[in-house]
Order: C-alpha cells, then sequence, then structure tokens
C-alpha cells in the first residue's frame, strides 16, 4: 500500500502511454510515424519543454472521440489508484483538441465518463481544471472559456500551461479575471523554465490560489520568503523537472532545501507516460535519491490535500489527512 497522496499537476494527454497511443491510431485510422511502442519510446527522450511539446502535441492526433478520452482517463486513474493516489486535480488542454476540429464538447463529455465514476471505479476523487495554453493568443483564451460556459458544473478552475518563456502571466490577465467571475479556481505555470518574475505576476495579476512548479522561485528570496508567509502551494513535479533539464540530474534538485526554507510543496508527476514517472515513482525518486525521511514524504502528502480544492467538501479533505497521518511506513516493502 503506497502513502495516501493528492496529484495536483497532472496533464491528462501527458499520460497517454504507448501502447494506448497506437490502440487509439488503429481504431481511428491515424497513422503514426514510429515503427512501434518501442521505437515511440526512443521518441521520449527531450532536450527542454519546446521539444517535448512537439511530440505532445502530435501524439493528440489519435484523440478524437468521447471514448477515446474516457478511455485515456480511465487509464490514468487506473495507475493512480494503484500508487496511492486518492485525489486527483486533473488539467486538460481544450484548444490542443478544437484547434485539429475535435469540439470541447467532446472531450469534456468524454473525461467526464470516466471522472464522474471515478471514486466508484478507483477510489479517486477527482476535480478538473481547464488549462489556456499560452503560446496561443489571449483571444483565443477567452474564446476557449466562453465554449466552456455549458460544462462548467464539471469544470473546477483553469490554469495555464505550455511554452513558458515569453508569454508572461500578463498576457492573459483578461481570461483569468473573467474566469475568477464566473467562480472558477485559478492555478498558472510559472517559473519552470521563467524567470521568478513570472511568479510574482501570476499571483500579482493573475491571482492564482495554486503555482504549478514554481521552481524557480529559490532565485528571489523575498518571494520565498512572501510563499511562505502566505502558504502559496507549489506543485513540483521532480521526474519531470529532470527530464525536461531543467535541473541537470534529481540529485541537483532544490526540494530539501524549499522544503527546510518552509515552503508548502507537493509533489507531482505532471506527463508521467513522458517523464518515467507517475505518483509514487516520483515520491520513491526524491525519497531514494534527496534521502528524505519518511516525515518529510508524510509532509509532502499532507500538503497535497491541504492544497486541494476540496473546500466544498471538507470532510473528505479530513478523511484524507487522517489517512496520510495514520500511514505506517514500516508496514511497506
Amino acid at each position: 500500500m503506497s502513502l495516501p497522496k493528492a496529484e495536483l499537476h497532472l496533464h491528462i494527454e501527458g499520460t497517454l502511454e504507448p501502447e494506448l497511443a497506437f490502440e487509439l491510431a488503429a481504431r481511428n485510422g491515424v497513422t503514426l510515424p514510429y515503427a512501434g511502442t518501442d521505437e515511440l519510446r526512443e521518441a521520449y527522450r527531450f532536450e527542454d519543454l519546446q521539444s517535448f511539446l512537439n511530440l505532445y502535441y502530435e501524439l493528440m492526433a489519435v484523440l478524437r472521440t468521447e471514448r477515446d478520452f474516457e478511455d485515456l482517463a480511465n487509464a490514468y486513474l487506473a495507475r493512480a489508484a494503484a500508487q496511492g493516489v486518492r485525489h486527483a486535480e486533473i488539467f486538460f488542454d481544450p484548444q490542443a483538441h478544437t484547434g485539429r476540429g475535435v469540439e470541447i464538447g467532446t472531450v469534456v463529455e468524454g473525461l467526464w465518463r470516466a471522472l464522474g465514476n471515478s471514486e466508484a471505479n478507483h477510489g479517486v476523487s477527482t476535480r478538473l481544471i481547464l488549462c489556456f495554453l499560452r503560446d496561443e493568443s489571449a483571444e483565443s483564451a477567452l474564446a476557449t472559456l466562453d465554449a466552456a460556459k455549458p460544462y462548467l458544473d464539471r469544470i473546477t478552475g483553469v490554469g495555464l500551461d505550455s511554452a513558458e518563456v515569453g508569454h508572461p502571466p500578463v498576457k492573459f490577465r483578461e481570461v483569468y479575471e473573467a474566469a475568477a467571475a464566473l467562480g472558477l479556481r485559478r492555478v498558472a505555470h510559472a517559473g519552470e523554465e521563467g524567470p521568478p518574475e513570472y511568479i510574482t505576476e501570476a499571483l500579482d495579476v493573475l491571482g492564482v490560489e495554486r503555482v504549478d512548479h514554481g521552481l524557480r522561485c529559490v532565485e528571489d528570496l523575498a518571494l520565498v520568503e512572501r510563499l511562505v508567509r502566505d502558504r502559496v502551494p507549489l506543485t513540483l513535479c521532480p521526474l519531470s523537472n529532470v527530464r525536461l533539464r531543467t535541473v541537470d540530474t534529481l540529485a541537483d534538485h532544490p526540494l530539501p532545501a524549499m522544503l527546510d526554507a518552509g515552503l508548502m510543496c507537493t509533489v507531482n508527476s505532471d506527463d508521467p507516460a513522458y517523464f518515467g514517472g507517475y505518483a509514487d515513482d516520483n515520491f520513491d525518486a526524491v525519497r531514494a535519491t534527496l534521502g528524505l525521511t519518511d516525515e518529510r514524504l508524510r509532509e509532502l502528502a499532507r500538503n497535497s490535500f491541504l492544497a486541494s480544492f476540496l473546500e466544498d467538501d471538507e470532510e473528505l479533505r479530513a478523511r484524507y489527512l487522517a489517512e496520510v497521518d495514520a500511514y505506517d511506513f514500516q508496514s511497506t516493502p
């Protein structure tokens, strides 16, 4: 049994394993430019964020129908449950689908077929977060939010992802103001490849409640002090950081120092099919490489539930936290 945890930084499109990619390609008559799953896995070697995004968007071509999105989400939820995930707040990228002719309703309805039954089928509660692609226009983001309005009963919040450098948070001020007016929660990727100033801008201009990644906050002591004081959660993704060369090796990751500084860190998998590990794989990696103690791991798990958007079900949050507190590390192999 794995340590109970919430996953707060997970792109559902990034859970597309090569086997499922080929299965969906065959179902939908899509030809992939790879001889098989082994060759595709070899392509999962990235120099930086952009090289990853190129493949990430290429493989989305296999996702066409509600059934495809349902199968994608169910495959992730089954893997996540096996790794101790009790609650998942799942990102999706509607513009990456609408831009190739797949309607937003197909995406949401398909995902919801899995998410709506996730507690019963997988023992995992869920929330759905719509992300805007920051390398698309602000007008496109506003149009996407407008198109999502019929589905807001299923969407908890908005986020901001894709290529960070050159696309500062201020570009999306208007759509975040509109999202706030609709009662949506707000998060954003900031400080992964972009500078610490992007984190400050995400807080001050977009009003985000969580910072996705936020790794480069350590370069700005005043920002670190602010994040600690205001208890702003950071959704770190250690294996992703290594695969995308944000850090040279996992041993170089600043997670221990960030925890020592009092930052509210969580550990997540980001795009696990591409980055070599799901939630517990990331926990195992930081424990083995960074020497985190059992109580540090428990702190990370507690943080994940405290940072979750569970204000509508505090009883559920309390139950999850009790599971973390009761977890016996000595009983696991």
